[in-house]
């Protein structure tokens, strides 16, 4: 599913948060999304590096910023998001409270 079918208005439930983050990370791993689940781990399973993981950020805040003004992942919660689920759970949580 490209990227673009994620910009209609209004909030993200928990199932697109994750179909967002893993088309995203799909794309910046050349991998195929069916492989990603929420318990991938971004280093042991996707082999995922510091550096797409930046990507991975640099891709959600854009596509949200349009969602939650000013919708930002901050650095020193990053060495928390370890598979999949973090990242979701803690995007989810943050677009909650936006």
């Amino acid at each position: 599913m490209p990227a673009e079918t994620h910009l209609e208005k209004g909030p993200l439930d928990r199932q697109q948060v994750f179909e967002l983050t893993r088309d995203l990370l799909a794309d910046i791993l050349e991998i195929e999304p069916t492989t990603i689940t929420e318990s991938s781990s971004f280093a042991e399973d996707l082999n995922a590096d510091s550096l797409a993981l930046i990507e991975l950020v640099e891709g959600l805040e854009e596509e949200l910023s349009e969602r939650s003004v000013g919708f930002r992942i901050d650095d020193e919660d990053l060495e928390d998001l370890r598979t999949v689920r973090d990242a979701v759970d803690y995007v989810h949580t943050k677009l909650e409270g936006a």
